[in-house]
């Protein structure tokens, strides 16, 4: 039901597709690993022009031992000129590869471990007013290592590895010190939706 000040309900907060006349769309751009596409199309009787990123997508995983500890890598990022704190993540680049399978083979890939427990936390427009790269992010528990150790190359070479209380990673991004979009959004929406699970012995270990 709307609300009577004129504001939506809660139950129909809840992003709308829209499928509009595109008159033109080219890549302007062809880089390695995703393009930079051109579309014109007609809005609200008028034509628009926009660049932006045509991505894979990508999934990004949260995943937290029998202690509340979530698994935190850090590596040098050039764009930003950081090394900074993520959460392991991979694109969708295998076709027809389910996002599900994908987590898995990345959680192997980065960090060599293997997960009994999956559970799909959120899918998130990344940038939608550049790009239309949609994430989406799993809760991985049950952790055990990997059958196979990977060898890693370029920026993952010296990647760091970190076991961190799930606690003390929502402090550290809620007080500014950690700033990697998609952990940030791993990190809070894991520790809410263990918040919202009566009973769920991870909520327990997480909030200390």
């Amino acid at each position: 039901m709307a609300d009577p000040l004129g504001e939506p309900g809660t139950e129909a907060l809840r992003d709308e597709p829209l499928a509009v006349d595109v008159l033109s769309s080219d890549v302007a751009f062809e880089g390695r690993v995703w393009d930079i596409r051109s579309d014109t199309f007609l809005y609200n009787g008028k034509r628009v022009v926009r660049d932006y990123v045509d991505h894979t997508g990508a999934v990004a995983i949260v995943a937290l031992d029998e202690e509340g500890r979530v698994l935190l890598i850090q590596q040098y990022r050039h764009p930003i000129g950081h090394r900074d704190w993520e959460i392991p993540a991979g694109l969708l680049d295998v076709d027809e590869e389910p996002p599900a399978e994908t987590a898995k083979r990345e959680l192997a890939e980065e960090v060599d471990l293997i997960a009994s427990d999956w559970e799909p936390l959120v899918s998130v427009f990344s940038t939608p007013g550049g790009s239309n790269e949609v994430i989406h992010l799993y809760l991985a528990r049950g952790l055990s290592a990997a059958p196979h150790v990977h060898v890693r190359e370029e920026e993952e070479v010296d990647i760091r590895i970190e076991w961190v209380p799930l606690a003390d990673a929502v402090t550290a991004v809620l007080e500014g010190r950690m700033r990697n979009a998609i952990l940030i959004m791993g990190v809070l929406t894991a520790a809410e939706r263990l918040r919202r699970v009566p009973g769920d012995p991870s909520a327990e270990t997480a909030a200390r």
